[in-house]
Order: structure tokens, then sequence, then C-alpha cells
């Protein structure tokens, strides 16, 4: 245990916050372009195909499979479509199994806690499959939108084609543009996801399910809205591959969320018609995929209002002022029992490894 206080305490060095601050060079500045047009546009598509369709209700799940076109930017082309459908497949399924808890009747508790379990699966299948950034997050945040509650078997099924029909548009549009990546992926390596053994990936997937359950857990029993996110605020911060990269997330993604969340408070207080709203989801999005190499904190500014609009669209139930407040306790108290999950559960290398960067951050400071 000693071990693991003398780990916290390095975690809160000065040089922490201060590299969570700098801005990193962009590696294939042109990929990361593409991919955001291509979000923006397959987002686009689902939400004028369903809002023109029987269900315009339904458009926000439409959104939601739509983001799978955010995955596989470097991948070749044949791999990339494959990596789109497995996306889309567990968009799709974490939708489904959120919403069929629901429909069975279970207690609120219990539906947060699949968020949780989805969480932990969503980490295995990104790290067997290597699926690649930006993870198993976006999965729980389509879990986290399927909670609001369901009262018939039609619900869970419109809910689920709905998801499954913006996979489809995100196939279609991935599939159409993808020769925009060509250049660049010439030109460059596309980075080599690392391979892990199983048992390491089952060990940081019940990390990930512990840490997020207790942050959903949490945040249910303060009578907050929206548990799940909290629970995303978890997941995405223990992605980091080591403690450091947990830590630097923890303070990026709390500093971006508070100003994005100014950001979609202004939105709307604005009351913007339906249109307004499907505009700033798009452009928001296409800018994340820009920024969001040159530092995680910068992407957070922009991903929170198009989350929460996103959201908005799915279930419009809350008041700009309570939505834009909850997202920011709930990312704090994500991020926050995200880094003590990461610590309490570090393994001897973990520690190692920080223990040398440490040293030499002594060193660099002693010169």
């Amino acid at each position: 245990m000693r071990a693991r206080r003398v780990t916290a305490r390095r975690l809160l060095a000065p040089q922490h916050f201060q590299a969570s601050m700098r801005l990193n060079r962009q590696v294939a500045y042109r990929v990361g372009c593409v991919a955001g047009l291509q979000a923006a546009l397959a987002v686009l598509a689902a939400i004028v195909l369903l809002r023109h369709s029987v269900w315009p209700h339904l458009v926000g799940f439409g959104a939601l499979g739509a983001l799978a076109a955010l995955f596989g930017r470097f991948s070749p082309l044949l791999k990339r479509h494959s990596i789109v459908w497995t996306c889309a497949s567990l968009l799709t399924g974490a939708v489904f199994l959120t919403s069929l808890a629901s429909v069975f009747g279970a207690p609120e508790f219990v539906v947060v806690l699949m968020v949780a379990l989805v969480a932990g699966a969503a980490s295995v299948a990104f790290s067997y499959w290597k699926l690649g950034g930006p993870g198993a997050v976006i999965i729980v945040f389509a879990a986290g939108a399927a909670m609001t509650p369901v009262d018939s078997w039609g619900v869970l099924l419109e809910r689920t084609l709905a998801t499954a029909a913006g996979g489809v548009v995100a196939w279609l549009v991935t599939s159409a543009t993808d020769f925009l990546r060509l250049p660049e992926l010439a030109r460059r390596q596309p980075p080599q996801e690392p391979t892990r053994p199983l048992a390491n990936i089952l060990l940081a997937a019940a990390r990930i399910t512990l840490g997020a359950g207790t942050a959903a857990l949490f945040a249910h029993a303060a009578g907050w809205n929206h548990p799940s996110w909290a629970a995303i605020g978890a997941t995405a911060v223990m992605q980091g591959g080591h403690l450091h990269i947990t830590m630097h997330r923890a303070l990026q993604r709390m500093a971006g969320t508070l100003v994005g969340s100014m950001l979609v408070w202004m939105v709307l207080e604005m009351q913007p018609p339906f249109w307004v709203i499907v505009g700033a989801i798009v452009i928001f999005q296409f800018l994340t995929e820009i920024i969001i190499g040159f530092n995680y904190a910068l992407g957070q500014i922009t991903v929170t209002p198009m989350a929460l609009l996103m959201t908005y669209l799915a279930a419009p139930v809350a008041t700009a002022t309570e939505m834009s407040i909850e997202r920011v306790f709930d990312t704090m108290l994500g991020a926050v029992l995200g880094i003590v999950f990461a610590v309490i559960f570090s393994t001897l290398d973990d520690r190692r490894y920080l223990a040398r960067l440490h040293r030499s951050y002594r060193a660099e400071s002693a010169k």
C-alpha cells in the first residue's frame, strides 16, 4: 500500500500539470481532417434520413450509430471497412443491451451497472481486435444515451434499428470518401498497436468496469440525471496506457469539459431550432478531430458540446443549465475515481515506469 501512496504523490508532481498543457505535434494532420469530415457527414446524413422518415424522434440514435465513422482512420481500405462494421455493431449492441435491461423493468441502478459492463466489454473488444481510437468511450456514450426508460419491445426495436441504420450510413460515407486518406497514408507509416497478453487485457477491462460502475453509482446515488457521464469520464481516463497518461487525460478532460459545458449552455440558452442544433453538432464533430491531436483538453472543448447536443436530440429532458452543470460534476467525479482506481490496481511495471519518469523530471529540473 505504501508503494501506491508514493505513486499517488508522484502523480501530483507539478510536471504532470505542466505536461498536460503542452501542445503535441500532429502525426497525420490530414488523416484527422478526413476523419472529422467523414464523421460529420455521416452524422448529418443519418440525422437527415431519420428526420424525414417515420421515426423523426430517433435522430439521436441514428447519430450515435454514425459515430462508427470515427474508427479505423489509419487502417488500409479493406481493414477500415471491417473496423467500421465492427464498431457500428458495438454501438448498436450497447444501445440494445441498455434498452433491454430497461424493457425488462430492471431498477435504475441495474441499468447503471449495465453501462459499466458495456465499458468493460468494449475495452476488451478494442484491445483484442486493435480497433484503435477513440476507443471504448464512444461505446459507453451510446450505452449511456440509451438509459432513458423503455416501456415496450417496439421502442427497443426502433432504437436498435435506428442505431444500426446510422452505422450503415457511416460505412457508406467512409467507403465513398476513403480515397481522401490515401495520399497521407502512402507517405506515413500508420501507428501500430502493441499486442497485449489476454490476461492484461482482461485485467484492464475489470479495472475499467469497476471504476466506471463506481463512478456511475456515486452519480446515481447523488440523484444526478445522467450517471452514465461519470462512467464515460472514468472510462476515458482509464484508457491511458500509463499512469502519467491517465493523470494527463484526467486533468485535460476536466479542463476541457468545463469550457465545453459553458459553450453548450450558451447554445441551448438561445433555444435554437432543430437544424441549428444539428449544424452545431456537425461543426463541433469536425473541429474535434482536427484539434484533439494537439491536446486532449482542446478536443474536450468541442466534443463536450457535440455530445451534449446529441444527447439533447435523443432525450431533450433537461434544461441547458442543469445539463451543463451536471456534465462538469459527472466528468470530475469520473476522472477523479478513474485516477484512484488506476493507482489502486496499478502493476509493479506501471509504478516502476512512473518512478523512472519522475526521476527524469527531477533531473531536468536540476539542470
